[in-house]
């Protein structure tokens, strides 16, 4: 088990902290956190450490330089507002199992997985990504990716920047339109409303689903 698990409530990203000293898990959550600098970038983040081994002025060090290195606000440390509803910002995403991938996908590569995938890097066009629940990439998503293989309409597609080349979830399939803006301003998330894929970007006061 890695020292730190990242997951999001309503109110925001919280790293659960698992084990290990300050000062490992303190790189740990840097090279999560570098890895997809700008999709963490201004957002809010709790701290929960089971491990027990956090100090509050280690608590205090963190806040301070996390908001200073990455723009991440630090609101809470073992706080109850923060321990998990029933209400998540992407409905199902940290249920179920979920698979990593610590690289770009690239072009020809199949990419499959029964459960959630989380790909910490791009998903260049060519490539293609399935998965029987959700698909988050930490940056730029070019390829093919389908959501919800197996006929979850609850399936979401989450990316840095939305530029698929088809898009599917569920049954239901979208491609990308003729023109847009290629700089990535917001991350943005691909789901099913009203029988169609609409796609809009991530605010997290408002998808709560």
């Amino acid at each position: 088990m890695d020292n730190i698990t990242i997951k999001g409530n309503k109110n925001g990203i919280i790293a659960y902290i698992n084990s290990g000293t300050f000062d490992e898990v303190k790189k740990e959550l840097q090279n999560k956190i570098e890895n997809a600098k700008d999709f963490f970038s201004g957002c809010d983040m709790y701290i929960v450490d089971k491990s027990m081994n956090i100090k509050d002025e280690d608590y205090i060090k963190l806040k301070n330089e996390f908001k200073n290195i990455f723009n991440i606000n630090i609101l809470g440390y073992n706080s109850d507002k923060i321990i998990e509803g029933n209400e998540k910002i992407f409905t199902g995403i940290y249920e179920g199992r979920t698979k990593f991938y610590r690289s770009t996908i690239r072009s020809g590569q199949n990419v499959n997985y029964n459960g959630n995938i989380v790909i910490i890097g791009d998903v260049n066009s060519g490539a293609e990504v399935t998965a029987s629940g959700n698909i988050i990439v930490l940056g730029v998503l070019r390829g093919i990716a389908h959501a919800g293989l197996n006929g979850n309409k609850r399936a979401i597609v989450a990316a840095y920047k939305l530029l698929p080349s088809q898009l599917r979830i569920a049954d239901l399939i979208a491609r990308s339109p003729d023109s847009y803006d290629e700089k990535p301003k917001i991350p943005e998330i691909a789901r099913i409303k009203d029988g169609a894929i609409i796609i809009e970007p991530y605010l997290p006061n408002k998808h709560i689903w």
